[in-house]
């Protein structure tokens, strides 16, 4: 059986994932801050000093794209890079004053955000939403490179 174009998950998950990154790309910019960097904010908002490796596995991005985003970050008065004292290779990603308190400006615009993508779901549909976005993930991951 030959699938057409709208039969396609992947088509539909796309579909999907770009009026969410453009909804919040918009609701981000006045704040000077891209999605993908945000991300990096939410991770260091909740535990201040991750090395970039850290935040490569939490992220799922490689460790170059993570430290160009850093640098970005850095140059905008978010974070600051220092040197592990335990790994001179590491680099430890701190919020600045100015990025602890943007916190209290972007959590609100990121719970409207989750609460717009789910709204009409039941906390059982999150749930299988959840289990099944897994599944597709895993599938993924068990792909040998």
């Amino acid at each position: 059986m030959k699938l057409s174009f709208e039969d396609y998950i992947s088509i539909k998950i796309h579909r999907t994932d770009l009026k969410l990154t453009n909804y919040i790309k918009s609701r981000l910019e006045p704040y000077n801050l891209a999605p993908e960097q945000n991300l990096i904010m939410m991770l260091l908002w909740e535990e201040d000093g991750l090395n970039q490796r850290q935040i490569s596995r939490k992220l799922n991005k490689d460790k170059t794209n993570i430290a160009r985003m850093a640098s970005n970050l850095e140059n905008k008065g978010f974070i600051t890079r220092n040197y592990s004292s335990e790994d001179r290779r590491s680099l430890e990603l701190y919020l600045t004053p100015t990025g602890s308190e943007l916190r209290e400006e972007i959590l609100p615009v990121t719970e409207e955000f989750n609460k717009i993508a789910t709204k009409n779901l039941t906390s059982r549909e999150k749930e299988q939403l959840e289990d099944l976005l897994s599944k597709i993930d895993q599938n993924f991951n068990e792909i040998p490179e």
